[in-house]
């Protein structure tokens, strides 16, 4: 990004050799302050801290303390961004590329994004502040250099790119690039997309990505996501679910499967996230209504899901 000048978060990343310099720039460090650890934590790696001394009580327990294991030996601290956040999904040949329509998740356990954060627990599509303006900015600012970015550094990228960004003022900024989809954030962008996924695919392959249109349901798309009991933190597995073979909703509701396992004729939980409902409709208070409706008729042991997702577009 900083070679190719795409707006993100000023950063600086320590080791553990590194820990005492890192200390002294947290404490002149402006606030709120971001410390991520550089390593795959389960989407958990992230911790957004308010004072000076939390911060450096953080940074010395994912360096020393072994937080988050392997993923902590380096830690990155950043520049806090206020904003409010979507993802972007491209998909390039490595020369072209489409974006797909663009969703917001939520990723705090509670309602009104309150609690710790988890891998999602429901999606949005389409996000209602992505206008045609701010989405020329993104591409502008950020997907178009991504994309020649890639191939200027001799790297033949072809595939899906996740962007994570956040929209601080009227403008963007990455937060996080993935290389592939997210989750939940599929569950409601597939479904909007009516597009022969297989014919995008061999474009991708034949680097024809230049013929291909993405289309997408007009419709609004949302998901919520069904936890266990006690998620983030400890949750049994293998609880029986039951109402999976309830007719869908009035809007023909998908039930997507997560941390779920057959044993015999019976389906029980296997994961934190068990499963997810997605519904269309006109409206976000209608699809999450719909959504809501057939996870009503869902039970297992200590079923947990919110049911406000999309609250700020309701």
């Amino acid at each position: 990004m900083s070679r190719h000048g795409i707006p993100t978060a000023a950063y600086r990343e320590f080791s553990a050799a590194e820990l005492a310099e890192g200390i002294g720039y947290l404490q002149q460090h402006s606030l709120p302050v971001v410390l991520k650890a550089d390593g795959l934590a389960a989407g958990k790696g992230v911790i957004i801290c308010q004072s000076p001394i939390e911060a450096v009580a953080e940074f010395e327990l994912m360096l020393q303390g072994n937080k988050f294991g392997e993923a902590g030996s380096k830690v990155v601290v950043e520049e806090f961004l206020t904003g409010i956040e979507l993802s972007v999904f491209v998909l390039t040949d490595g020369k072209h590329f489409l974006t797909l329509p663009e969703a917001k998740d939520y990723k705090r356990v509670g309602e009104g994004d309150t609690g710790p954060n988890t891998g999602g627990m429901g999606a949005v599509s389409p996000v209602p502040f992505a206008d045609v303006v701010f989405m020329k900015k993104v591409t502008d600012r950020i997907i178009i250099p991504t994309v020649k970015g890639l191939e200027a550094e001799g790297i033949d990228y072809r595939g899906f790119i996740f962007i994570g960004v956040i929209k601080v003022g009227e403008d963007p900024f990455v937060i996080e690039y993935n290389c592939r989809m997210g989750d939940p954030e599929t569950e409601v962008v597939l479904p909007r997309l009516k597009n022969d996924l297989v014919e995008l695919f061999l474009a991708v392959r034949d680097q024809t990505l230049d013929e291909q249109q993405i289309v997408a349901d007009d419709r609004i798309a949302c998901t919520v996501m069904a936890v266990s009991g006690g998620y983030p933190g400890a949750y049994e597995k293998g609880l029986p679910i039951t109402g999976l073979d309830q007719p869908p909703a009035r809007s023909g509701s998908i039930v997507f499967h997560a941390g779920t396992r057959a044993d015999g004729d019976a389906i029980l939980t296997n994961g934190g996230r068990v499963l997810c409902v997605t519904s269309f409709a006109e409206t976000v208070y209608e699809a999450v209504d719909d959504s809501r409706e057939v996870l009503e008729k869902i039970y297992y042991e200590g079923i947990y899901y919110r049911r406000d997702i999309g609250y700020e577009f309701l």
